[in-house]
This record gives C-alpha cells, sequence and structure tokens, in this order.
C-alpha cells in the first residue's frame, strides 16, 4: 500500500467502506460530476389534514452523513458530465424555440424567424486564415517600426491568428470598453428593431407591443482575435408572446430588413475620461441575417439549436481569450494566455482604475477581458427555461421536490463542503466515463433503428 500513490490509496479505502454502494449510486446520480455540493439536513412530507408523515429522508443515513448534488457548472474545463448535460438543456430550450415543444406550441415553426450574427468592429489589423494573411506591395512599417502587412498564409492552429499586427497600434481601451458596453448595445439593437419594425408598417412606436412581440435567444461567442460576437434567434410573434399569431404584416423579410437597418444605427457612448475621452462604440460592419424556414430552404433548426448549445459550454480559458476565474494584477505574467489576451486583461485593470469607469467593474471582469454579461440570454417569451427543463428532468426520475396534493413539505438543508478526494475524484471520472459511453452506445444503436425504418436513409 505504501507504495502507491495517495490517489490509489484514497479510492482502495473508499471502495473498502461498508456505505460503498450507497455513495456510488450518490455520484452515479450527479452523473459523476467532477465538482459535486455536498449538503446536510433533511426532508418531511405530510399530510395537511392528518398531520401524519408520510415521507422523510434525512444525510444521517448517508455516506458521510451528507448529500452530494450536481456543481451545475456550464465550462467543460471545470465539469464535463454537467457542462455536457448543460449543453443538453440549451438545445432543448433553443429548439423549443425554433420548433415548439416544453409548453411552446408547435405553431412557432411558421413564424418570421431569424439567425443574426453581429460582430465587434476592428480595433486595430490581426493576422487572419484564408488565403494570404495581408498582403501589402508597397511593404511599409507603422510607426513603432513594425510591418503594416503580413504574406503567410496561416493555418487555424497558426498561434498567430488573431494576434495583432502591431500590439502598440492596436485600441485596446476601445476592445475592453466596447466588451463592457456589449450587453448594452444588444438592448439598443433590440430596442431599434422593435421601432424600425413600428414605423415601417406606420405604428407608433409606443404601440408596438399591442401588436406584435419580439422573442430572442442569444449566445455569446468569442473570436480568435479575442473580441466577442453574437449569435441569436430572433423570432416575431403576436402581443401576446408564442401562443398569439403575428400580425399579417409581420413577415420574415420585414422583420430582416428591420434588423440590417438596425444594426447600422445602434450607438452606445462611453462616458467621457480625461484619459480615453467619449467613445462611440457600435456593431462591426460584418454581420450575417438568416431568415429560418420551415419549407427546409434555410439552415436547419436543429442544427441551429446545436451550434448554439455546443459554444454555451465553453469558458473564456477554453477558447483562449480570457480565464475562468477572476485574476489580479500579479496573476498576469503567470497566466497560460496569449500576449494580446495579457494586454487585454491589463488594459482592464487600468481602465478599472479611473472613477469614471468605475460602474463598469472592468477590474473584476478583466479575466473575461471586460465582457460582464452572460454567455446565454433570452427573452421571457422565447421557451421554456432552464429551471422548468430541470424540474422535469427530477419529475422523471421521481426526485422531484415539489409537494403532492394535500401535502406539505418541510426542508431544512445547510451547505457543508464541495468537491472530491483525490480517490474520489478518480472514481467519479470512472463513472462519468462509463455514462458517456452508455449515451453514445445507445445513441448508436437509435440511429441504427432509424436507419432499418422502411424508407428511412441515411442523410
Amino acid at each position: 500500500m505504501r507504495q502507491l500513490s495517495e490517489t490509489d490509496r484514497d479510492a482502495i479505502r473508499i471502495a473498502q467502506d461498508p456505505a460503498y454502494a450507497r455513495w456510488l449510486a450518490q455520484i452515479t446520480a450527479t452523473g459523476g460530476c467532477a465538482h459535486p455540493i455536498h449538503l446536510t439536513g433533511s426532508t418531511t412530507t405530510r399530510d395537511v389534514t392528518t398531520g401524519e408523515i408520510l415521507h422523510r429522508y434525512d444525510t444521517r443515513d448517508e455516506p458521510g452523513e451528507r448529500l452530494s448534488v450536481r456543481c451545475r457548472n456550464r465550462r467543460t474545463t471545470v465539469c464535463a458530465p454537467c457542462s455536457r448535460l448543460h449543453a443538453a438543456d440549451t438545445f432543448h430550450l433553443i429548439r423549443a424555440g425554433l420548433l415548439g415543444g416544453k409548453t411552446v406550441p408547435a405553431t412557432v415553426r411558421n413564424r418570421p424567424r431569424l439567425f443574426v450574427t453581429l460582430t465587434a468592429p476592428s480595433f486595430g489589423p490581426v493576422h487572419h486564415t484564408g488565403d494570404r494573411c495581408r498582403p501589402r506591395r508597397d511593404g511599409g512599417t507603422c510607426g513603432h517600426g513594425r510591418r503594416l502587412g503580413c504574406g503567410a498564409i496561416h493555418a487555424s492552429t497558426d498561434l498567430l491568428v488573431g494576434q495583432p499586427l502591431c500590439g502598440d497600434c492596436y485600441d485596446y481601451p476601445a476592445h475592453a470598453l466596447w466588451h463592457a458596453h456589449a450587453g448594452k448595445l444588444w438592448d439598443r439593437f433590440v430596442i431599434g428593431v422593435r421601432r424600425h419594425l413600428a414605423s415601417s408598417v406606420g405604428l407608433a412606436q409606443s404601440r408596438f407591443s399591442d401588436h406584435a412581440r419580439l422573442s430572442f435567444a442569444r449566445v455569446a461567442e468569442y473570436q480568435k482575435r479575442a473580441a466577442v460576437h453574437v449569435h441569436a434567434v430572433v423570432r416575431l410573434d403576436g402581443p401576446g408572446g408564442p401562443d398569439d399569431e403575428p400580425p399579417a404584416w409581420g413577415t420574415a423579410a420585414r422583420l430582416a430588413d428591420s434588423v440590417h437597418a438596425t444594426v447600422r444605427r445602434v450607438l452606445v457612448c462611453t462616458p467621457y475620461s480625461p484619459a480615453i475621452g467619449e467613445l462611440d462604440l457600435c456593431w462591426g460592419q460584418q454581420f450575417d441575417v438568416r431568415p429560418l424556414s420551415s419549407d427546409g430552404t434555410g439552415p436547419d433548426d436543429d442544427a441551429v439549436a446545436a451550434y448554439v448549445a455546443k459554444y454555451v459550454t465553453k469558458g473564456a480559458g477554453e477558447t483562449g481569450a480570457g480565464l475562468d476565474h477572476q485574476v489580479t494584477w500579479d496573476d498576469f505574467d503567470a497566466a497560460t494566455v496569449t500576449p494580446h489576451v495579457r494586454s487585454l486583461m491589463r488594459t482592464c485593470w487600468r481602465l478599472g482604475g479611473l472613477p469614471e469607469y468605475a460602474p463598469l467593474r472592468l477590474r473584476a471582469w478583466a479575466h473575461t477581458l471586460g465582457y460582464r454579461g452572460h454567455i446565454l440570454t433570452k427573452s421571457r417569451a422565447y421557451s421554456t427555461t432552464y429551471a422548468a427543463l430541470r424540474a422535469e428532468r427530477a419529475g422523471h426520475r421521481g426526485t422531484h421536490a415539489d409537494s403532492l396534493p394535500g401535502t406539505v413539505t418541510d426542508a431544512h438543508w445547510r451547505y457543508t463542503s464541495s468537491g472530491h478526494s483525490p480517490g474520489a475524484a478518480l472514481l467519479a471520472a470512472s463513472v462519468a466515463e462509463e455514462l458517456a459511453t452508455n449515451r453514445e452506445v445507445a445513441r448508436l444503436e437509435l440511429a441504427a433503428g432509424e436507419s432499418e425504418r422502411p424508407g428511412a436513409s441515411f442523410k
């Protein structure tokens, strides 16, 4: 035993515990969560009329007198099992708003719907993939003595992709402040689309909500240049939301025209700073607007939902555009990021020390390069919610916490700790791997069964 590693000794100790079977059942119930939350407490369900105890659960009967639950972290780098579940929930959340289901009527698939991509403006030339990077016949250098062009053809894995040609010429303050105001830019964009739609059909802008409602779900993604861009599903409903048909004038073409017109008009001004001045922030010149049609002529709805779900689990560290944890000035040199990202984090820290930018909390969000919005946001009427999906899953497994009719439940819970010991982490990873393998086998068997149906074919 002394020749074994600490992790192996700990795993053997856990496996030899008389309560190992129950411990394993808990870990399996969490999907092999890599960083579970440990709770202690009890739940008692009583009949309202008689006061009879119908069910009681107490963690004193559990291994270690605690109950382990999922951490629910969306980042793959933090907890792969929970991020996989979060991606699945996101897929169903987005898909329900496109095709119906989860309390959303199927008629939404015939509504005017768009898949919109909005980008950040340029803050300076950067290396990119594709054809020759930045060819220049006359050569030339910038004021800092660096070449203005690049004739190389970069592969997607080239570390130069996304890095500025000259870091001293790159407008890092504008980049950081654009990230800090990205949420406000989106809000102005949504308001602008509503106003343009109303004006285009002769409605008073204040009366738009009496005739139609704009529903959306959007996800933020970091580009190679460490700038956030936005993918969004935008849908036009009637004033009652997904249960209400839009007015006759509400067409996909008119909605697309309003999006095109609004993107170019949105403007947000930063607070005046003696060091920076006042910046006018806007969306980038490159944007994409694609209609989503139920007749199969546009992008596939399932593919759009899967695309959004894929990016919602990526943390800043995984995309190479920051870190997944807060940092201080002393951490920047040791951070495993590119020089470009490190310069952005330092810029956020410096700007965060100016009183005019204090409300932006740039130092607290330096690890995400100043971007402080949620990765995924949606309007209230777009579709279901994460909470509803989790409640439905709990009900399906028979673990729903809601009381039955005629009963009352008293619950008393307290947080005790989180995470695994070295041996427990090893065993949990094995559980997660086994569950992932079982899901893949089930998926392949389902696909094989679908292909054997009469008239079925592979795509």
